[in-house]
């Protein structure tokens, strides 16, 4: 037989699912691709490959561009900490972004979170 404590342990459990449930469904996923400055010339090259970025952290100027190419098996990305320039996921290819204004912009692969990069534009 059951008993209040039984059905209340119940609902509470249910409840708890639905809740976690809903929570998943509003967790942000990776953002929108912003396209890739494509017919642009880069001041620097960082490949992606083996978990890493090469080198992982770069100097421009303002109005330069970063390019990214993506080299081996496993699928990789660029996405910044401000989402001002966020890659596909792929495993080869490239991807060029203008950075216009100084400033620090930390990046990091949306799959392999241990890969991380950093651009900083400097003025003058």
């Amino acid at each position: 037989m059951l008993t209040r404590r039984d059905v209340l342990g119940g609902l509470a459990g249910v409840v708890g699912l639905a809740s976690v449930g809903a929570l998943a469904g509003c967790a942000p996923g990776k953002p929108e691709p912003v396209p890739s400055d494509e017919g642009v010339r880069a001041a620097v090259t960082v490949r992606a490959f083996d978990n890493q970025y090469e080198p992982a952290e770069v100097e421009i100027r303002p109005g330069e561009a970063v390019e990214w190419i993506f080299e081996g098996p496993a699928e990789h990305d660029v996405v910044s900490n401000d989402r001002s320039f966020v890659s596909e996921l792929v495993t080869s290819g490239r991807y060029v972004h203008v950075f216009d204004e100084a400033g620090e912009y930390a990046y990091l692969c949306s799959i392999h979170p241990e890969m991380r990069g950093l651009v900083r534009v400097v003025a003058g």
